[in-house]
């Protein structure tokens, strides 16, 4: 569904607290000062899919484009969410004036509860549903600050945001309600952000909505353009997504029972679909899952489509089969989703049957084939009916393809162009399709998280600084907001990998020998009833270790004596096993 509108405002504001804990500052004086240059500085969102945020500066004003989170994989174990390196805006927070949300998707607004208080709280500009699915997320956060949401309504206008800088706003076809792109307005001319966008399209042919749609960038001065790049390396269009609620459409006529359809609960305007398909067949609708039923409440809340026929999940033995539809998540084989507890007998209400007719309307996250295999294996032993998107035409992405990507390109006369939204081969390969649709190569900068890029000379030039801003990784781990660090990651990964082993030693203070064998204790390294040799030796090893260090020292220094151990029993056990567990000595002196 396409959104064709700019911007308009009408102002909202939104009350919550917050008291996120603070960062210590650090000056980063190697930074030069801006000077009559426009800054551009992409705090994430260009190394990785995910937590997108990117800094504009002009003279004493920042304006900040997204505030988005990125979620962990088996690099961060441990690591609830990746955010944005904010440090850079920390440092400027006074001069910061709006944040800019594209649309409501976590990986453009996730971080906001964690970074806004640090930011000065400064305004959040964003269309209506973006701003609920905002406000329904800060509820989770009760202890911050109130938040000041404007909501940008549909009409033509710009809205100052400073005395040099403006905002507006233009729809764009995505997969949640309200998608935009925005258009920073800067002496020297536009600086035009998609976000995430795909153009809706038959055969390769763009909707005619589009093509009028994109006319209002014909006579504009586009200084800069940034693109999502998400899907550059898959050419072509995308699948309309008319041909696949009209293939899904089909199915549900067909089926002979229950049909239960998975998606991500961040298709929006899909699910809207889905549940205005069941009332033109006339069933009842069952949503499952925790974020389909949050933006659910929110469609709902919009009146975005009918729904006095969806029921709750205990009323579904009140119906034939063949009168119920079940919206859920979990087609990503996550452990504890609805699906996934439906295919493994677990699910409190439901019981897959023969009859039954599963849509998995989703592509697979890469990292999450194995997790979708054993859904799927778990699905078919029902004997239900599985349809896949790799078997029929049944999900199609909200970000564009090479071909949508193209001839988005050409309908902006920009001057210069910088990648957004992928990782860096995805970036470096629509930096080339930029440079074969005829932009000059010096025009085209790829940048990576932090990199510092400067429009100079009143827009004459474009150039990445030598300096950065910080880039490093800010995680979330519980309650805890912060700098990764390293050693901790590697040694988590290292308890996954090999386990630990705990040396527990008793030392006599005035002789240095031990009072006893010392005790083991091992987790995930070795199963210790049938390693008695090993433990043996090993309890020879640190005896050995611990007395050549104690014996005779006075007074005992404990600190070398358990750096000894740690060596000594860590090259034994490698020499053994080849494992690496954590060896953690406990020597106490009695």
């Amino acid at each position: 569904m396409l959104n064709t509108f700019t911007s308009g405002l009408r102002h909202k504001n939104i009350h919550r607290r917050s008291n996120a804990p603070m960062v210590a500052k650090k000056p980063h004086d190697i930074i030069p000062t801006l000077g009559e240059s426009i800054r551009i500085i992409p705090l994430g969102g260009v190394e990785e899919i995910g937590r997108n945020m990117t800094v504009i500066e002009y003279g004493e004003d920042i304006i900040v484009i997204d505030a988005g989170i990125k979620f962990t994989d088996y690099e961060t174990p441990g690591v609830d969410y990746i955010l944005p390196n904010i440090k850079y805006l920390e440092e400027r927070k006074d001069h910061i004036r709006a944040l800019v949300i594209t649309h409501g998707h976590l990986d453009h607004i996730g971080s906001i509860p964690y970074v806004i208080d640090r930011l000065g709280n400064p305004p959040i500009y964003t269309r209506e549903f973006g701003a609920l699915l905002i406000q329904k997320r800060q509820v989770e956060f009760p202890h911050l600050a109130p938040l000041d949401i404007r909501i940008v309504e549909a009409n033509d206008t710009s809205i100052p945001l400073t005395a040099n800088l403006k905002v507006r706003f233009f729809g764009v076809t995505h997969s949640i309600p309200d998608s935009t792109g925005v258009i920073i307005e800067t002496p020297y001319g536009d600086i035009v952000n998609t976000g995430d966008v795909r153009i809706e399209n038959e055969n390769g042919v763009p909707d005619q909505r589009e093509i009028e749609h994109y006319k209002m960038f014909k006579d504009r001065n586009i200084l800069l353009f940034c693109m999502d790049s998400t899907n550059i390396e898959q050419p072509g269009f995308s699948l309309s997504e008319t041909f696949i609620l009209k293939n899904i459409d089909g199915i549900v006529a067909a089926a002979p029972g229950r049909i239960i359809l998975a998606t991500f609960a961040t298709q929006v305007e899909r699910v809207i679909e889905f549940i205005k398909m069941a009332q033109h067949y006339s069933r009842k609708v069952i949503i499952e899952g925790r974020s389909m039923k949050t933006n659910v409440e929110i469609i709902k809340h919009l009146n975005l489509v009918e729904t006095s026929h969806i029921i709750p999940i205990e009323d579904t033995t009140k119906y034939p089969p063949n009168k119920i539809m079940i919206i859920t998540t979990g087609a990503q084989g996550e452990e504890f989703s609805a699906l996934m507890r439906m295919s493994n007998k677990t699910h409190k209400f439901v019981r897959l049957e023969r009859s039954d007719t599963i849509v998995l309307s989703s592509s697979a996250i890469p990292g999450n084939e194995r997790a979708i295999s054993k859904l799927k294996d778990n699905l078919y032993r029902h004997d239900s009916k599985i349809i896949t998107y790799l078997d029929s035409d049944v999900h199609t992405s909200g970000h564009g393809r090479r071909g949508e990507l193209e001839w988005l390109h050409k309908q902006m006369p920009y001057k210069y162009f910088m990648p957004v939204h992928g990782n860096h081969y995805r970036l470096k390969m629509h930096a080339e399709l930029a440079a074969r649709l005829g932009c000059p190569r010096e025009n085209i900068i790829v940048p990576d998280n932090g990199s510092i890029l400067e429009i100079q000379d009143k827009g004459a030039k474009f150039v990445k600084l030598r300096e950065k801003a910080p880039s490093e990784d800010m995680v979330v781990e519980g309650l805890s907001i912060g700098d990764i660090s390293d050693v901790v990651i590697r040694d988590r990964k290292m308890l996954a990998e090999d386990g630990i082993f705990v040396v527990i030693a008793l030392v006599n203070t005035r002789t240095g020998y031990l009072k006893k064998s010392p005790d083991i204790i091992a987790r995930g390294f070795v199963y210790l009833r049938e390693s008695q040799e090993l433990l043996s030796e090993a309890r020879g090893i640190i005896k050995r270790s611990i007395e050549g260090t104690t014996v005779g020292m006075n007074p005992i220094n404990f600190d070398y004596a358990k750096n000894a151990v740690t060596e000594d029993v860590s090259r034994f056990l490698f020499q053994r096993t080849a494992k690496k567990p954590i060896v953690i000595p406990v020597i106490l002196g009695v």
